[in-house]
């Protein structure tokens, strides 16, 4: 089985910031694609960022030029540096990964529990 455990989640003011952690563990031949996703209450989860596994980035339009994800291979880890908060960023934020477990299994899709980022003065 593989697990994916979020941390750095809190309560920020606006304008500041904040780093999310995501660290994938268990059953892992190689990680594909890792990504940030959020969902506020009463809306449906969206895409914030994703990162490839060469390191190409796509990012949502309402965060391009605040947030950067970064991933670290050797950590199984991927991060999102969260900087210029502002309200509307309040979420939980949700780690995925797209990890092939053995040499001949398929790449499945794994979630995270979620960490909750509150931006409110």
């Amino acid at each position: 089985q593989v697990q994916l455990v979020e941390s750095g989640g809190g309560l920020v003011q606006p304008g500041g910031s904040l780093r999310l952690s995501c660290v994938v563990s268990g059953s892992i031949f190689r990680i594909n694609a890792m990504g940030w996703y959020r969902q506020a209450p009463g809306k449906q989860r969206e895409l914030v960022a994703t990162i490839t596994s060469g390191g190409s980035t796509n990012y949502a339009d309402s965060v391009k030029g605040r947030f950067t994800i970064s991933r670290d291979n050797a950590k199984n880890t991927v991060y999102l540096q969260m900087n210029s908060l502002k309200s509307e960023d309040t979420a939980a934020y949700y780690c995925n990964a797209v990890v092939q477990s053995g040499l001949l299994a398929y790449a499945s899709d794994y979630w995270g529990r979620g960490t909750q980022v509150t931006v409110s003065s």
